[in-house]
């Protein structure tokens, strides 16, 4: 018979240092008793996966068979590290596990990642140093102010709403898509998708911060490239697979005054196990990139597990869950 009094099971399915379990120990504030999959010995994995109430899991393949995740039930949850579920096999998991992403607790680091592109970008860092290289001193045609200009957010959860903060700082207008098109924070234009046309046309630096799902797979191709403004920037810090790469390529190369900042690749080590790009990115001088690293900044992991596992605290309660994962926006 269970203990009614016995504390409720928390099973971490990847390996953590110590940082890590501090953050663990912390957010769950005791209430929970945590079990390291990597000090389980085998013949107690299935036992002590089916006596959990929650799994904090980082990439739910790698770390669990698919006969793991489908003998899991009612009752349970997946509560992910990262923000992103895109790498989520839920053919494989039962209809009653409640499955969470990690929303917002990147947020302030991918801002402030955003805007550094942006400012970069609008500043044509990298091309004025290529002219430096070739022994041009180009101060004309004058780069862009900031001001004024029209940031267009797509995806306005936490990471958007960081980002508008700290754009708004800079006199810009902000403009954002969210799936409700409703939002109380201080925006010029607020729609949704139905709306994304308009949104480009307007917008000076675009912004993607939605996840990828089966409505934002491919949806920046080269139609909606065309809409944007000749000058426009568009930095990506969510997924690659949102962008056509081919499309993004030849735009870029087409265009010159059109510039990007990529940190999400469309095959990176996290799920391909290597990097590589389709075509040869780093020859234009309108691109800007950075290896998948725009929520990296010291102490976030310890951040985001300890949020991670506050929120399994929630679901153990009864309590609203941040970042309940919709299925049908994942699976065919």
């Amino acid at each position: 018979m269970e203990d009614e009094d016995a504390q409720p099971i928390v099973v971490v399915t990847f390996p953590a240092d110590a940082e890590i379990r501090q953050a663990f120990d912390e957010g769950s504030g005791g209430v929970a008793s945590l079990v390291y999959l990597e000090s389980t010995p085998e013949q107690d994995r299935d036992a002590v996966l089916r006596s959990a109430r929650a799994l904090l899991s980082w990439n739910p393949p790698k770390e669990l068979t698919p006969e793991e995740l489908q003998a899991l039930g009612e009752g349970q949850m997946i509560q992910l590290i990262s923000a992103g579920a895109d790498q989520v096999p839920f053919a494989d998991i039962p209809e009653s596990v409640v499955v969470a992403g990690n929303v917002g607790a990147y947020a302030e680091p991918m801002a402030e990642h955003v805007m550094a592109m942006g400012l970069a970008l609008a500043k044509e860092l990298p091309q004025r140093q290529d002219a430096l290289a070739r022994g041009e001193f180009r101060q004309r045609p004058a780069t862009r102010s900031i001001a004024d200009l029209v940031v267009g957010i797509l995806g306005f959860g936490g990471i958007g709403k960081a980002t508008a903060a700290l754009f708004r700082g800079l006199g810009t207008r902000i403009n954002a898509i969210n799936t409700s098109g409703q939002t109380d924070d201080k925006v010029d234009f607020v729609g949704t998708l139905a709306d994304l046309d308009t949104f480009l046309r307007d917008s000076d630096i675009v912004v993607i911060a939605v996840p990828l799902t089966n409505d934002t797979r491919g949806l920046i191709g080269r139609r909606e490239l065309e809409l944007m403004k000749p000058d426009a920037i568009l930095i990506n810090v969510a997924r690659g697979g949102i962008v056509d790469e081919r499309a993004l390529y030849e735009h870029l190369r087409d265009h010159p005054e059109f510039s990007a900042g990529i940190d999400a690749w469309w095959v990176e080590p996290f799920d391909g196990g290597e990097f590589r790009t389709e075509f040869p990115f780093f020859e234009l001088p309108n691109l800007l990139g950075s290896p998948h690293d725009s929520a990296l900044v010291p102490g976030i992991e310890a951040v985001a597990a300890r949020r991670a596992a506050e929120n399994v605290l929630f679901f153990i309660w009864g309590d609203p869950v941040r970042g309940v994962v919709r299925r049908e926006d994942y699976q065919d």
